[in-house]
């Protein structure tokens, strides 16, 4: 099969093998790569250094007459003082080679094949670069030019194009313009006889990642060498040259396909949470599940279908109304008469009232027997946790969870970091202890606004200074605004209120202002019950789809392999 047919027969796997960027925090937007397209170029690359892309040709010159060139043009070099005196060629026993090459290539060491060239005077630090200058600067790290001078006597004229790599990178660069070396560990391969495309491509199959940061340049020259005929390496350049637009274009096409399907997601849910009554919204939520299959195929979608759903649910759109109902303004009022007792008691100290929200700060119009309120006006308490005297030397083997803001996921709580404190420092630390049922806030940093409900098999924990701490008057209304407060609506506030010019942060005063929509307890009720059959089913069709995204990963690796057997 031709590396052309190898493409276009799996067109469906190249292109529908994806995966979801890892990402964290506000700045997580769910963007997909193209894994399939990516295992593509890889492939390429991979035929093209074991002489699998093109067809040798068995009437030209072999590679071990172009080695025999290259170690007479290396003398050439020598004589004119451009290198050290060469060494003798250092060709691997057959126990050695990585891989059986075609009879006319040979097997070479790196540093064989090429030389490095040493630049004359200093070399500029970043800090000396321009940002607009005559000479492009080129270092080490991973910009293709780092800055820029306009001191001439630093400029290299290069024979030809050259490799441009370092002691503490994995970049490989190819340079084909005169430039100035940047700062120190900048190396700079000139290929011997070598067509400096396929030189650079072999230097690209080099596995250098997890071998330690210091010295990749001496990890790059343990490498062997594949050479093909000198013919033969020009073929293979303008054959991946050729594939590689392909898939240009076939990544292209796929993201391309992937914004439409994200638009098109993105308006139909719309239309969801902006329908004015209840039969608009059974008309709009009928259009979308008709094409519910051909919508929600990615994860990302999925979630965005899970964000809506939280939408609807504290809009009041996802269940229906019952006039039987106690009402939210009953229920506002039996949370200010138990807030009276417990101020009376000494449970909780006596606070200055918040201003009541007014029938503009509505966040939307709320449907009967519907109130809103503050959310300062429904808690026990409102308040971040500390730091532990001593800090991190406070920790323990074995003692009381101490919370951080990376245990805190929407999900739940995740234990495998978790550090503990001592009985004593958890005893100086009781005004910032947490309970089963208490709602846990991130208030600062990536995490912002993730929250979770403190479990029951945890008897109490302690939190640090990232976390807040929500604890209701009405215990039974946890559910329903811990749901509100992972809802767009909310996280709207949590991000649009937030303060600090270093680092994202909410204050206690920023917190308790936060205008809370307010339903009928019983109907907070339903509304919890149906947001978790809804994830459920979400989190089933997530699943389906992973399994589904793993099975392609697997068939792409399976055809790679495949052809490189």
């Amino acid at each position: 099969m031709s590396a052309r047919e190898l493409i276009t027969e799996h067109l469906d796997l190249w292109t529908g093998a994806v995966t979801k960027k890892s990402s964290s925090g506000r700045g997580s937007n769910g963007k997909l790569e193209l894994t399939g397209v990516k295992k593509l170029r890889e492939l390429i690359l991979s035929l093209a250094v074991r002489g699998k892309l093109v067809p040798q040709n068995s009437e030209g010159p072999s590679a071990a007459s172009l080695l025999v060139d290259i170690e007479a043009k290396k003398k050439e070099l020598y004589h004119a003082k451009i290198v050290k005196k060469p060494k003798k060629l250092c060709q691997p026993q057959s126990d050695e080679a990585p891989w059986p090459l075609p009879s006319s290539w040979e097997w070479v060491k790196l540093p064989d094949i090429y030389y490095p060239i040493s630049p004359s005077g200093k070399k500029l630090k970043s800090s000396e670069t321009l940002d607009i200058g005559q000479f492009p600067v080129v270092d080490q790290g991973q910009s293709y030019i780092s800055g820029y001078t306009d001191d001439a006597s630093l400029v290299i004229e290069i024979p030809h194009p050259v490799i441009v790599f370092g002691d503490h990178t994995t970049a490989r660069k190819y340079i084909d313009f005169s430039f100035v070396p940047g700062a120190d560990g900048t190396k700079i391969l000139c290929p011997i006889l070598v067509n400096p495309r396929f030189f650079y491509l072999q230097l690209l199959g080099y596995d250098l990642e997890n071998r330690g940061y210091a010295r990749h340049f001496k990890v790059l020259n343990e490498n062997f060498f594949a050479l093909p005929p000198l013919e033969e390496q020009h073929r293979i350049v303008q054959k991946v040259d050729e594939l590689m637009a392909l898939c240009d274009r076939l990544e292209q096409q796929t993201s391309d396909q992937l914004d439409a399907h994200e638009t098109l997601v993105d308006t139909l849910l719309g239309t969801l949470t902006q329908s004015e009554n209840a039969t608009e919204l059974a008309d709009n939520w009928a259009r979308l599940a008709t094409h519910f299959d051909t919508l929600f195929t990615t994860e990302q979608s999925i979630d965005k279908l899970k964000q809506t759903i939280l939408q609807l649910a504290v809009m009041g759109r996802l269940v229906e109304q019952d006039a039987g109902d106690e009402s939210a303004a009953t229920l506002l009022q039996s949370i200010e008469n138990q807030k009276g007792e417990l101020i009376k008691s000494g449970a909780i100290k006596h606070s200055k009232p918040l201003p009541p929200v007014s029938q503009e700060d509505h966040p939307f119009r709320l449907p009967n027997g519907w109130g809103c309120h503050r959310l300062g006006g429904l808690v026990t308490k409102l308040g971040s946790g500390s730091t532990p005297r001593g800090g991190q030397r406070a920790y323990v083997d074995d003692g009381i969870p101490f919370l951080r803001s990376q245990n805190v996921w929407n999900e739940g709580l995740r234990l495998e970091d978790i550090v503990y404190i001592s009985e004593d420092t958890h005893a100086r630390m009781s005004n910032t202890v947490v309970y089963p049922k208490d709602i846990l806030l991130n208030i600062t940093g990536a995490s912002l606004g993730r929250s979770t409900i403190f479990p029951d098999h945890i008897p109490e924990a302690n939190v640090s200074q990232h976390v807040t701490i929500i604890r209701l008057i009405e215990p039974a209304m946890t559910s329903f605004v811990h749901l509100c407060i992972q809802s767009p609506l909310i996280q709207s506030l949590v991000w649009g209120r937030q303060v600090g010019m270093a680092i994202e942060g909410l204050s206690k005063k920023v917190l308790e202002r936060f205008e809370m929509p307010i339903p009928p307890l019983e109907e907070q009720h339903r509304i919890v019950q149906k947001v978790d059959e809804l994830m459920a089913l979400c989190d089933q069709l997530k699943e389906r789809l992973n399994q589904a995204s793993e099975t392609r990963n697997q068939l792409a690796e399976a055809v790679v392999e495949g052809a490189l057997n």
